[in-house]
């Protein structure tokens, strides 16, 4: 299983991810927590960064951004695609240039 989604740039207030038709979007909360933790750690590791508008906890969760519908305070680093792993419960997550 994957979760696939395209990286939006929302410009003065960070980005957004726009999952792609098909992909796998956990529901279960340690789902939601693990493969929100590997977005960000890949998004950290394309060169993104915090951008210094602050997070709503109320309205910028992770089931939120998962499913395409918060932009998160994150600077834009490479534009592309979050393409994570779901099949061992481990997600593994990576930026990429295009969707595969």
């Amino acid at each position: 299983m994957k979760y696939v989604a395209r990286i939006v740039e929302v410009p003065e207030h960070g980005i957004k991810l726009e999952p792609v038709d098909g992909t796998t979007v956990p529901e279960q909360p340690t789902e939601v927590n693990l493969l929100g933790m590997a977005i960000a750690l890949a998004l950290g590791a394309a060169g993104y960064r915090h951008h210094s508008e602050q997070r709503d906890p109320e309205l910028q969760t992770l089931d939120a951004l998962i499913a395409g519908d918060a932009i998160m305070p994150w600077q834009p680093g490479t534009a592309g695609f979050m393409v994570c792993e779901l099949n061992d419960g481990r997600p593994r997550c990576e930026v990429r240039a295009s969707a595969e």
